[in-house]
């Protein structure tokens, strides 16, 4: 019967294994529906759209004011792809560039005109409509000119009176949950809003909001709202309430912005880019299959297959929720596919010392699974919290790494609590219950962790003191202390019109070169514009005698005219408010995870030492960018995001063997507790780590230049993150768990000492018999 069980668990497997594979690789219809040809990628990958909006007006707008815009129409084009970019070119435009899409009309039709949107009242002073519904559109119509409404101040509210719009859900007077927008006006909006809702509910009429040539609401006002908050009902969907709040937003632009040019642009990087990062994968995930058969036999062969598994349905997953890859993208994927194993090596190293106890397979799969549990729970659910408030608070590359994170943890518990178990259910209910197929673990004797502390301690010291002073020889040279690319500090973008198309591949080869030459910077971006021969360069800022420079060398090499050259400075693509929203991300992600660790252990100090490797581990990771000069971009968040995750995951799993030794053997010896911990799970984090690292290692032999740029500081990082768990985390608890008891010890001391000076006199003795 179980065995009969087994085939058809394991058939279903098969069927479900190849659907997934084909859906995958091939896909649906001829247009390969659903595979992984029809992701979504990113301006690097596939172009997009590009669009540029100039100030309108006589005076240039202020640089606060051009900020506050820039970070707005990014809130906005998110809704398009979270790798969307917008920065700023020039002091008084602003350029958006959207991966993923080749209709430039229909994005600035969605988008309409920013920073032209009013509140205008039903009627005027005399009670004559200033808009009315057309009887044949059923659609509000203004019945005077836009400009005579506003100059005799029938527009009460301009946008720039919004401080925010969202789309969310209330209780109606009937207890029933009803789609909302909710308005915060400014402190000047609220007292024009109040002074409008107050004449509008006394008459019995409505408030429009105007935009762009149209109304997008017409909300009947029912009270006199003087809080400076209001809501607008009667959208159907919480996506028709979402638009409408986002439309107000962008309305609410302090810069009025019109269209100076659109373009259909091509790819950043070349065929050849994608090919050897696809080439990259399949030579790294044949890496970590044959060395999980080669460590874990059986079990081995189980995780791989599920491995492939994950992989197929990642691909499904991106897919379904419309995730755009770019190609930093990529190697997280590639990178999530080594960390996949990791709860398989919790198990597997469970099963083994089950095994060494005397206990059957199947019982030994079953305890072993158990026990791993709440390792793989507590690990993958703190990763999670961080990829939630990435998510909600993050903004740009950093939501869509939270994204992508999040469906890989999701994923990989599955496969390995679920796809592994069933495929080694079946392997053993058909026939492979001998022990050499699954391997026996060995008792080691505990290696002196906690005893080595101090060198340890010493040893990460000094390699984030080298860090800082790197980042101070070169700010004492006049440098930048990291080296940031233009994503974090702008450059300059040069736009060339060559006498005839050129491919990325011949850009590269030809004329790169020239680019580097003059900037001495390896770090050139480069996009074509789609049906024309013009190609946009992305450098580092240059100075006037460089760009005359540059020009000349265009000129000399490739024969084109100074006038088919045009140079503009741009901003940085990250704006300040985004780095911000990131840091303060990371800081709240880091508080929850503190918060869920001290909720589960029932000790602050497990939490407390989780953190304090985390920061370790991205200061080293920033010494390696300050030392060896790695430019920070926009994988630099990614990258600190990532090792963040995978730190705290290989600590959680050594906490969890401390939380259970310390149930066995109390807590009397706590160095030996530590020490039996580590070096019980030290099998477990060296094989994660060296699977991971394969991963990695593979990205930067065969990667293009920006992947090496990624896979450099994640490489340090995986080195330091597994440092730190075995090392350091363990030794962070027992100090502080040490210090807590000396503290303990020598309050009763004290108490007591007190207490006898004072009943028994001068030399603190008393008469024992006497109460």
């Amino acid at each position: 019967m179980k065995k009969r069980n087994a085939v058809i668990a394991l058939l279903l497997a098969v069927v479900l294994f190849i659907g997934a594979g084909y859906l995958a690789l091939v896909g649906i219809g001829l247009e390969g529906s659903g595979s992984i040809y029809d992701i979504r990628l990113g301006l690097d990958l596939a172009g997009g759209v590009s669009i540029t909006y100039q100030a309108v007006g006589e005076e240039t707008p202020s640089a606060e004011d051009m900020d506050d815009t820039v970070y707005k129409l990014q809130k906005r084009v998110e809704q398009y792809s979270t790798e969307a970019q917008v920065y700023k070119e020039g002091d008084d435009r602003v350029n958006i560039e959207i991966p993923g899409v080749t209709d430039a009309n229909s994005i600035l039709e969605d988008l309409g005109k920013p920073g032209s949107l009013y509140f205008i009242r039903q009627t005027d002073a005399d009670g004559n409509a200033n808009y009315q519904m057309n009887s044949s559109t059923y659609q509000y119509e203004l019945t005077r000119s836009l400009d005579d409404i506003i100059e005799t101040g029938d527009a009460v509210l301009s946008g720039t009176d919004v401080a925010d719009a969202q789309a969310g859900y209330q209780n109606d007077s009937m207890s029933n949950q009803e789609i909302v927008v909710e308005l915060t006006f400014t402190d000047d909006g609220a007292k024009k809003f109040a002074d409008a809702t107050t004449s509008a509910y006394g008459k019995g009429e409505s408030i429009g909001i105007y935009y762009d040539g149209e109304f997008i609401s017409v909300p009947r006002v029912q009270a006199a709202i003087t809080n400076g908050q209001a809501v607008i009902t009667g959208e159907s969907t919480i996506e028709d309430a979402r638009e409408l709040a986002s439309t107000i937003r962008i309305g609410g632009l302090k810069v009025e912005l019109e269209e100076l040019r659109s373009n259909v642009v091509g790819a950043q990087l070349g065929q050849n880019a994608i090919d050897t990062s696809l080439k990259a994968g399949v030579v790294g995930l044949i890496l970590v299959v044959v060395f999980m058969c080669v460590v874990y036999w059986l079990p081995g062969l189980c995780a791989s297959l599920a491995l492939l598994f994950y992989t197929f349905l990642m691909i499904l997953i991106l897919n379904a929720f419309e995730v755009t890859l770019t190609l930093p993208g990529i190697a997280g994927i590639l990178l999530s596919i080594g960390m996949a194993v990791d709860a398989n090596c919790i198990i597997f190293a469970r099963i083994r010392e089950e095994l060494a106890t005397g206990k059957t397979v199947s019982s030994a799969m079953n305890i072993g699974y158990s026990k791993a549990l709440s390792a793989i729970i507590d690990g993958n659910v703190t990763t999670l919290i961080a990829a939630a408030v990435l998510g909600l608070r993050g903004s740009g590359t950093v939501k869509g790494f939270a994204q992508t994170l999040a469906i890989g943890i999701i994923l990989s518990m599955f496969t390995a609590l679920f796809v592994t178990k069933l495929l080694m259910k079946a392997a053993y209910a058909l026939g492979f219950k001998d022990l050499r197929f699954y391997g026996v673990g060995r008792e080691h004797d505990p290696v002196k962790f906690i005893g080595r502390r101090r060198i340890f301690f010493a040893a990460s010291a000094l390699v984030i003191l080298a860090g800082f002073a790197g980042m101070f020889f070169h700010a004492a040279r006049g440098e930048r202390a990291l080296n940031y690319s233009l994503d974090f500090v702008g450059g300059t973008s040069t736009s060339v019109t060559f006498d005839r198309q050129y491919t990325l591949d011949e850009l590269d080869a030809e004329v790169v070169p020239v680019f580097q030459s003059v900037t001495g910077d390896a770090n050139v971006q480069v996009q074509t514009v789609a049906n024309s021969n013009q190609v946009i360069f992305k450098t580092r800022t240059l100075r006037v005698e460089e760009r005359e420079k540059l020009d000349s060398a265009l000129e000399e090499q490739f024969s084109i005219p100074e006038t088919d050259i045009q140079s503009e400075t741009i901003s940085s693509t990250i704006s300040r408010e985004m780095k911000s929203d990131a840091l303060s991300a990371v800081l709240i992600a880091m508080a929850l995870m503190l918060l869920y660790i001290w909720f589960r252990f029932k000790d602050a100090r497990f939490g407390v030492s989780s953190v304090a490797a985390l920061a370790h581990d991205v200061l080293v990771v920033l010494a390696c960018y300050a030392l060896l000069r790695v430019p920070v971009g926009s994988t630099f968040i990614a990258c600190m995001l990532t090792i963040v995750g995978y730190s705290i995951n290989a600590t959680i799993v050594i906490f969890d063997r401390v939380r259970e030794n310390l149930q066995i053997y109390g807590s009397g010896d706590l160095e030996t507790i530590a020490d039996r911990s580590i070096t019980q799970t030290l099998s477990r984090s060296i094989f994660t780590s060296l699977t991971t690292f394969f991963m990695v290692f593979v990205l930067y032999i065969f990667g293009v230049s920006s992947i090496r740029e990624f896979a450099l500081p994640i490489g340090v990082g995986v080195i330091s993150g597994t440092y730190s768990s075995i090392c350091l985390a363990s030794a962070f608890w027992f100090v502080l768990r040490r210090h807590a008891a000396k503290v303990r010890a020598k309050k009763p001391a004290a108490v007591a000492a007190s207490g006898e000076a004072g009943a028994g006199g001068k030399d603190g003795r008393k008469d024992k018999k006497t109460k």
